[in-house]
């Protein structure tokens, strides 16, 4: 596992343009390398941000969407096309407007899908899913970047303090229900599967999230924090404003 490693950007706005920037250069040096890259959303203000600023990025052609592999962290459990949905919001933002192979687009399911309002049963068909695009003998596919938020409680993904679900040491997604915030159930990777990825970055900015980011770099417990027990193979990044890492030494 990597050590966290902390990049401090002047504002919301600059952070954003510069993890895009991050994000093209990221998936077009797996698909030299490869041929694809995979990659795994995030929502949120700062989530959606950066895919809006790779649509608007002059290096957007550099990339072949063709031969990206999108996954999400999370969702929001609610019907297809909610406006609150991750996977609408990141449609809006930038992968309604590149060249994605809908077959290699993997959104959550929504509550009025095949699985109905049965939140446990979409996140094992996900798992499921994962698994089957997984190299022989791993959970999950190899994920080159999952990007992350975080909560001012220092949840990520949907992954809370103290709940059974940051607890999760087996599955690789779950169906998380009774959420502090807002919609209560909610469909989440697990730490292990993030975990899994080779490059995990956390982008969060704020006053309010400097006390969990210096909580979380500082050596936090997953459990009390969840964000610090997520951390990638080869490189862990915490990607903040200066208000969010206002409290680092």
């Amino acid at each position: 596992m990597s050590r966290p490693e902390a990049l401090v950007h002047s504002g919301g706005d600059v952070l954003a343009a510069a993890v895009a920037a991050r994000l093209i250069t990221a998936i077009t040096d797996a698909q030299a390398a490869r041929g694809s890259a995979s990659v795994v959303l995030t929502g949120g203000r700062t989530g959606i941000g950066v895919l809006e600023q790779v649509r608007l990025s002059p290096a957007l052609g550099a990339v072949d969407w063709s031969a990206v592999d999108v996954f999400w962290g999370d969702e929001r459990f609610l019907p297809d096309g909610d406006g609150e949905r991750n996977e609408t919001q990141a449609r809006q933002a930038l992968l309604d407007h590149v060249d994605v192979d809908p077959a290699r687009a993997h959104p959550m399911a929504p509550s009025d899908g095949e699985f109905g309002s049965d939140a446990d049963a979409a996140a094992a068909h996900y798992a499921e899913l994962l698994a089957g695009l997984a190299p022989e003998g791993a959970a999950v596919p190899r994920f080159d970047v999952l990007m992350l938020g975080v909560g001012e409680e220092g949840h990520t993904a949907s992954l809370f303090p103290d709940t059974p679900y940051v607890r999760e040491d087996s599955r690789t997604v779950v169906g998380v229900h009774d959420c502090p915030k807002p919609p209560p159930t909610r469909i989440s990777l697990t730490l292990p599967a993030i975990g899994a990825a080779s490059e995990v970055w956390l982008m969060t900015t704020g006053k309010a999230k400097a006390e969990p980011v210096a909580s979380a770099l500082g050596g936090a417990k997953p459990v009390d924090i969840p964000a610090a027990g997520a951390v990638g193979r080869d490189r862990t990044l915490w990607l903040l404003d200066t208000d969010a890492a206002a409290q680092l030494g």
